[in-house]
């Protein structure tokens, strides 16, 4: 595989219940793991559900951090997508599973990336030349998309 980035999904269990119902705590703590990986933030974007629960994105310039509550079982689930070597989602992790309170955290890491037969880590966000072709030409590929679904 030619590795573009690491994909670390992780299950949180026994967590502190009523934190995990708590919007505004949860988007603070995961923009910290987030910090704390060595990731740049974007954005992030949080929602409450009725009765209870909250699913949120940490959205990274290096990919994302995404959690997802279920307070009635006191589980969260986590994804960690990072790319680069700059960003270590282990630091994250082990910041959320203090934070949340869990007295258990499985984990299984992905390697991202395109099928190869070949093994190597592809830099991330190399300049946009690539073997598909320059800016101009994918520009000009989208200006052409735009003509042809206008008429």
């Amino acid at each position: 595989m030619k590795t573009l980035g690491r994909h670390v999904l992780a299950e949180f269990v026994d967590c502190d219940v009523k934190l995990l119902d708590k919007r505004s705590e949860l988007e603070s703590i995961l923009n910290e793991a987030a910090r704390r990986s060595g990731a740049t933030i974007v954005r992030s974007v949080f929602h409450q559900y009725n009765p209870h629960g909250v699913s949120g994105v940490v959205v990274i310039a290096e990919s994302h951090l995404s959690i997802h509550t279920w307070p009635e079982y006191g589980y969260a689930a986590v994804d960690l997508f990072t790319c680069g070597e700059k960003v270590d989602p282990w630091q994250a992790c082990e910041c959320l599973k203090i934070a949340l309170g869990a007295k258990e955290m499985f984990t299984r890491e992905i390697a991202r990336g395109i099928p190869s037969r070949t093994n190597e880590i592809l830099p991330h966000k190399p300049g946009i030349e690539t073997e598909r072709g320059s800016e101009d030409d994918i520009s000009k590929n989208i200006s052409a998309f735009e003509l042809s679904a206008i008429g």
